[in-house]
């Protein structure tokens, strides 16, 4: 593992409930003298303490380790709000739909950020009776790939798991579909924002420019 709880983490959130090491201590079953050393950096929790820490300060486990305070504002109800996870070492895909501490292979992983596709990374959509047929015009050599696509909905997520020497493709159910993601694992993670007056039709575009010139005026007609 690349990280662990530390004493800095604690100490700003015990402050933050206007707790003294000594009342943090007492519910924690352990000394004062034991959460200085942790504030002071000379010593580490044990792992078993950690879900009794998070308790005792009104967090999540994840928030400890991260040292990154969650607002429970029900994010993790809508899939639009989804984050992916890519491990560069074995390829594992994780999915979330809220803010989490991922770890594969000693890394703690980063949630990708998606850019928009361009020349290098066109896609095609066409609706095809009540699905979405989607290609990425990519290669699919065993070094350079489209690892997945997947359709995102407000309350469904979608995923294709491709491999080299395949092809870019995948069907989903239309279904109230927002918004089509798919990874390149060397240049990352692209999303398509599905657009009303465009993707509704029985037709899809690959050149990025033509679809931008689309996507305006498609939300100047539907808002």
């Amino acid at each position: 593992m690349n990280q662990y709880v530390t004493g800095a983490v604690i100490k700003r959130l015990r402050e933050e409930k206007n707790m003294t090491q000594l009342q943090l201590a007492e519910r924690l079953s352990v000394s004062a003298k034991t959460v200085s050393k942790w504030e002071t950096a000379k010593g580490y929790p044990d792992i078993t303490l950690l879900e009794s820490i998070a308790n005792a300060l009104s967090v999540f486990i994840s928030e400890l380790l991260s040292g990154n305070t969650m607002t429970n504002s029900n994010v993790s109800a809508n899939m639009l709000r989804s984050h992916f996870y890519v491990c560069p070492v074995c390829g594992n895909i994780i999915h979330s739909m809220g803010e989490t501490v991922i770890q594969c292979h000693g890394l703690q992983l980063q949630p990708e950020e998606a850019e928009e596709t361009d020349e290098n990374h066109k896609i095609f959509t066409e609706q095809v009776e009540d699905e979405y047929y989607v290609q990425v015009e990519h290669d699919m050599s065993k070094q350079h790939y489209i690892s997945f696509i997947a359709a995102v909905s407000v309350d469904k997520m979608q995923m294709v798991k491709l491999y080299p020497q395949g092809n870019a493709e995948a069907r989903f159910k239309m279904n109230g579909v927002k918004k089509i993601y798919f990874y390149c694992n060397r240049s990352g993670l692209f999303s398509l924002d599905l657009v009303k007056g465009i993707d509704d039709r029985k037709c899809g575009y690959d050149d990025t420019e033509e679809r931008r010139q689309l996507e305006a005026a498609a939300r100047m007609l539907f808002g």
